[in-house]
Protein backbone atom coordinates (compact mmCIF):
# COMPACT_ATOMS: atom_id res chain seq x y z
CA UNK A 1 0.00 0.00 0.00
CA UNK A 2 1.07 3.75 -0.65
CA UNK A 3 0.97 5.48 2.69
CA UNK A 4 2.72 8.50 3.62
CA UNK A 5 3.01 10.97 6.52
CA UNK A 6 3.28 14.70 5.83
CA UNK A 7 5.26 16.80 8.43
CA UNK A 8 3.83 15.50 11.66
CA UNK A 9 0.25 13.94 10.23
CA UNK A 10 0.93 9.84 10.22
CA UNK A 11 -2.00 7.96 8.87
CA UNK A 12 -3.70 6.04 11.39
CA UNK A 13 -4.59 2.40 9.91
CA UNK A 14 -6.41 -0.24 12.20
CA UNK A 15 -4.61 -3.52 11.73
CA UNK A 16 -7.79 -5.46 10.32
CA UNK A 17 -8.68 -2.51 7.46
CA UNK A 18 -7.00 -3.36 3.84
CA UNK A 19 -5.61 -0.60 1.86
CA UNK A 20 -5.14 -1.78 -1.59
CA UNK A 21 -1.84 -1.40 -2.88
CA UNK A 22 -2.58 0.79 -5.60
CA UNK A 23 -4.60 2.94 -3.24
CA UNK A 24 -3.01 6.23 -1.90
CA UNK A 25 -3.47 7.49 1.48
CA UNK A 26 -1.62 10.27 2.66
CA UNK A 27 -1.47 12.92 5.91
CA UNK A 28 -4.04 12.80 8.30
CA UNK A 29 -5.88 9.87 7.92
CA UNK A 30 -7.58 7.16 10.24
CA UNK A 31 -9.45 3.82 8.86
CA UNK A 32 -11.25 2.00 11.03
CA UNK A 33 -11.87 -1.30 12.00
CA UNK A 34 -11.91 -3.68 8.69
CA UNK A 35 -12.31 -0.74 6.24
CA UNK A 36 -11.43 -0.85 2.68
CA UNK A 37 -9.96 1.31 0.17
CA UNK A 38 -9.53 0.15 -3.28
CA UNK A 39 -6.95 0.46 -6.49
CA UNK A 40 -6.57 4.13 -7.42
CA UNK A 41 -8.89 5.45 -4.40
CA UNK A 42 -6.68 8.50 -3.11
CA UNK A 43 -7.27 9.81 1.05
CA UNK A 44 -5.66 12.83 1.02
CA UNK A 45 -5.63 14.44 4.31
CA UNK A 46 -3.30 17.32 4.03
CA UNK A 47 -5.49 20.30 4.97
CA UNK A 48 -7.50 18.52 7.53
CA UNK A 49 -8.63 15.54 8.66
CA UNK A 50 -10.17 12.33 6.95
CA UNK A 51 -11.43 9.67 9.11
CA UNK A 52 -13.29 6.13 7.68
CA UNK A 53 -15.31 4.55 9.99
CA UNK A 54 -15.80 0.51 10.52
CA UNK A 55 -16.39 -1.66 7.56
CA UNK A 56 -16.73 1.28 4.73
CA UNK A 57 -15.28 0.81 2.05
CA UNK A 58 -13.95 3.09 -0.41
CA UNK A 59 -14.41 1.69 -4.17
CA UNK A 60 -12.02 2.50 -7.02
CA UNK A 61 -11.25 5.73 -8.10
CA UNK A 62 -12.56 7.62 -5.36
CA UNK A 63 -11.08 10.75 -3.70
CA UNK A 64 -11.37 11.90 -0.10
CA UNK A 65 -9.99 14.89 0.84
CA UNK A 66 -10.51 17.60 2.96
CA UNK A 67 -9.90 21.41 4.07
CA UNK A 68 -9.02 23.31 7.12
CA UNK A 69 -12.49 24.28 7.82
CA UNK A 70 -14.44 21.46 6.66
CA UNK A 71 -12.91 17.37 7.49
CA UNK A 72 -14.07 14.60 5.50
CA UNK A 73 -15.86 12.30 7.73
CA UNK A 74 -17.15 9.21 6.82
CA UNK A 75 -19.16 6.53 9.74
CA UNK A 76 -19.48 3.74 9.80
CA UNK A 77 -20.77 0.69 7.45
CA UNK A 78 -20.51 3.24 4.31
CA UNK A 79 -20.22 2.69 0.91
CA UNK A 80 -18.54 5.22 -1.44
CA UNK A 81 -19.20 3.95 -4.99
CA UNK A 82 -16.19 3.65 -7.90
CA UNK A 83 -14.90 7.38 -8.62
CA UNK A 84 -16.93 9.31 -6.05
CA UNK A 85 -15.33 12.27 -4.15
CA UNK A 86 -16.35 13.49 -0.79
CA UNK A 87 -14.52 17.11 -0.68
CA UNK A 88 -15.08 18.26 3.47
CA UNK A 89 -18.10 16.68 4.09
CA UNK A 90 -19.93 14.32 6.53
CA UNK A 91 -20.95 11.05 5.33
CA UNK A 92 -23.04 9.80 8.56
CA UNK A 93 -23.85 5.85 9.12
CA UNK A 94 -25.02 3.04 6.49
CA UNK A 95 -25.29 5.90 3.80
CA UNK A 96 -24.17 5.43 0.07
CA UNK A 97 -22.62 7.49 -2.21
CA UNK A 98 -22.74 5.93 -5.42
CA UNK A 99 -20.39 6.04 -8.66
CA UNK A 100 -19.66 8.79 -9.77
CA UNK A 101 -21.33 11.20 -7.17
CA UNK A 102 -19.81 14.60 -5.73
CA UNK A 103 -20.26 15.59 -2.21
CA UNK A 104 -19.07 18.86 -1.40
CA UNK A 105 -17.79 21.26 1.15
CA UNK A 106 -19.87 20.81 4.29
CA UNK A 107 -22.36 18.97 3.00
CA UNK A 108 -23.60 16.48 5.34
CA UNK A 109 -25.00 13.30 4.09
CA UNK A 110 -27.68 11.63 6.93
CA UNK A 111 -27.85 8.08 8.29
CA UNK A 112 -28.89 5.61 5.61
CA UNK A 113 -29.08 8.57 2.94
CA UNK A 114 -28.46 7.84 -1.07
CA UNK A 115 -26.47 10.01 -3.07
CA UNK A 116 -27.63 8.79 -6.67
CA UNK A 117 -24.56 8.01 -9.16
CA UNK A 118 -23.57 10.83 -10.68
CA UNK A 119 -25.35 13.10 -8.23
CA UNK A 120 -23.48 16.47 -7.33
CA UNK A 121 -24.06 17.91 -3.20
CA UNK A 122 -23.38 21.09 -3.57
CA UNK A 123 -21.68 23.41 -0.70
CA UNK A 124 -23.38 22.93 2.48
CA UNK A 125 -26.49 20.67 1.28
CA UNK A 126 -28.43 18.41 4.20
CA UNK A 127 -29.26 15.31 2.70
CA UNK A 128 -32.10 13.68 5.54
CA UNK A 129 -31.47 10.83 7.25
CA UNK A 130 -32.84 8.03 4.76
CA UNK A 131 -33.19 10.13 1.95
CA UNK A 132 -32.41 9.61 -1.89
CA UNK A 133 -31.12 12.82 -3.65
CA UNK A 134 -30.35 12.48 -7.31
CA UNK A 135 -29.21 14.98 -10.15
CA UNK A 136 -26.67 17.99 -11.17
CA UNK A 137 -27.05 20.01 -8.51
CA UNK A 138 -28.76 16.97 -6.27
CA UNK A 139 -32.46 17.40 -5.40
CA UNK A 140 -34.03 14.97 -2.70
CA UNK A 141 -36.66 12.83 -4.00
CA UNK A 142 -39.66 12.95 -1.31
CA UNK A 143 -41.14 10.06 -2.72
CA UNK A 144 -37.97 7.82 -2.21
CA UNK A 145 -37.24 6.81 1.40
CA UNK A 146 -34.33 4.35 1.71
CA UNK A 147 -35.16 1.51 3.92
CA UNK A 148 -33.26 1.10 7.01
CA UNK A 149 -30.12 -1.19 6.17
CA UNK A 150 -30.63 -0.86 2.57
CA UNK A 151 -27.05 -0.97 1.79
CA UNK A 152 -25.80 -4.00 4.81
CA UNK A 153 -25.70 -6.75 1.68
CA UNK A 154 -22.52 -4.64 0.21
CA UNK A 155 -20.99 -3.89 3.49
CA UNK A 156 -20.44 -7.35 4.12
CA UNK A 157 -19.33 -8.41 0.71
CA UNK A 158 -16.74 -5.36 0.57
CA UNK A 159 -15.47 -6.91 4.45
CA UNK A 160 -15.20 -10.44 3.17
CA UNK A 161 -13.64 -9.11 -0.38
CA UNK A 162 -11.24 -7.09 1.73
CA UNK A 163 -10.58 -10.34 3.26
CA UNK A 164 -10.36 -12.47 0.54
CA UNK A 165 -7.54 -9.87 -1.18
CA UNK A 166 -5.95 -9.84 2.24
CA UNK A 167 -4.74 -13.29 1.95
CA UNK A 168 -5.23 -13.94 -2.39
CA UNK A 169 -3.83 -10.92 -4.12
CA UNK A 170 -0.32 -11.46 -5.20
CA UNK A 171 1.48 -9.01 -8.12
CA UNK A 172 2.52 -11.53 -10.93
CA UNK A 173 4.70 -8.92 -12.96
Amino acid sequence: MTVYALDDAVPEIHPTAFVHPDATVIGQVRLGAQTSVWPGAVLRGDYGRIEIGDRSNVQDGTVVHCTEEHPALVGQDCVLGHNAHIEGAVVEEGALVASGAVVLNGSQVGAGAVVGAGAVLPFGMVVPPRSMVLGVPAKICPDREVPPGAWRHVVEKYVRNAARYREGLRRLD
